[in-house]
């Protein structure tokens, strides 16, 4: 169960580079022993704001409170979090052993316990075996593990992950999140992740971030961005959406493809514009007669798990995906239950 202690507090954080406005008001708490995401496009700040949690950048406006203190302007060694990077730097003269070890040798802690550390740490990672091994002997997953035990061997409170797996093979980048995820359970300790990748994000995560210009989108558990997500944007960043205007006919009744559809929204007002947003897999394939939609299939792709149509009802064109594939060319019938229509306002609004 993840604790509502606040160990971080981001209150109207700012970040400028050469006079460009790169964080815009940032506003986050982080709590004890959760996993936390910044997800977004590139430059849309995550980095930023994890360099500034971490003291490798200094916010211009705002505070950065640790456990209720400002640490804004602490250096990162004094700072109660390690980082692990994307290029891993680990030192390449130094054995496997050496680079877990390095942190504890500057702090001077003795040798037996500094063995008795490193041997926990090739524990954890799954490395038991591999102290001696030249680090450039390693395969690219292997590296990031001896990187995340040379932090974890220091005892941060917080783990400071920006986008630790895009250097890996897609299969061993899969294998790694479901590691990382256990490995951030056992030891109990906050992770911050950074990835541009919504997938690393819904399988690993308590706590999702979407971030975009600078500014926060969402905030929220993977389920409620997945299937309520505040604004276009998000719906389109967090998995496959079909995105339509719309109009908010009245409280549980919206228009749009051509169609009245009743749905579960209220409070946007009458004959309101709005966006809808429809996830391929809520789209459910049925007989022509029976179809609140009628369409033609134009594609038909088979993606292992399910098959991805595209169908051309004439006013729009919705994908689609279904275990049952129809073959291209057939006409069939679309309906959409009120619980899998989601409502939002414009994203000009939204602005």
């Amino acid at each position: 169960m993840v604790e509502q202690h606040h160990l971080i507090d981001l209150r109207n954080v700012s970040k400028e580079f050469d006079g460009v406005q790169v964080l815009k008001d940032i506003n986050l708490y982080i709590r004890k022993k959760e996993f936390v995401t910044l997800l977004g496009p590139s430059g849309c700040g995550k980095t930023t704001t994890l360099r500034i949690i971490g003291g490798f950048e200094t916010p211009t406006t705002g505070e950065v409170l640790f456990d209720g203190q400002d640490i804004a302007y602490l250096p990162p060694y004094k700072r109660r979090v390690n980082t692990v990077f994307q290029k891993y730097a680990l030192f390449p003269h130094l054995n496997v052993h050496d680079n877990i070890a390095f942190g504890l040798k500057l702090k001077k802690v003795p040798k037996a316990d500094i063995e008795r550390k490193v041997d926990a740490m090739l524990d954890l990672v799954n490395l038991r075996g591999y102290g001696k091994r030249h680090v450039d002997a390693l395969s690219g997953g292997q590296q990031q593990r001896v990187a995340i035990a040379r932090s974890l061997v220091n005892e941060p409170e917080v783990l400071l992950l920006d986008e630790p797996l895009g250097a890996l093979d897609l299969k061993l980048r899969k294998e790694m999140q479901l590691e990382l995820k256990s490995m951030q359970q056992r030891l109990g300790i906050t992770f911050l992740y950074v990835t541009h990748d919504q997938e690393e994000a819904l399988t690993m995560s308590d706590t999702i971030v979407v971030m975009r210009d600078g500014k926060i989108l969402q905030i929220g558990d993977p389920k409620s961005i997945y299937d309520e997500p505040a604004n276009a944007f998000v719906a389109d960043f967090i998995g496959e959406s079909n995105i339509m205007r719309g109009v908010m006919v009245r409280d549980e009744l919206v228009a749009f493809a051509g169609c009245e559809f009743p749905c579960v929204d209220f409070g946007f007002g009458e004959n309101a514009p709005v966006d809808v947003v429809v996830r391929p897999e809520d789209i459910m394939l049925v007989g022509e007669d029976v179809g609140q939609l009628v369409g033609t299939i134009k594609s038909v792709l088979f993606k292992g798990v399910h098959y991805e149509m595209m169908i051309d009802t004439g006013s729009v064109t919705l994908k689609v995906h279904s275990t049952t594939m129809q073959p291209q060319g057939s006409r069939v019938g679309l309906n959409i239950v009120p619980f899998n229509i989601h409502i939002m306002k414009p994203m000009a609004e939204e602005a």
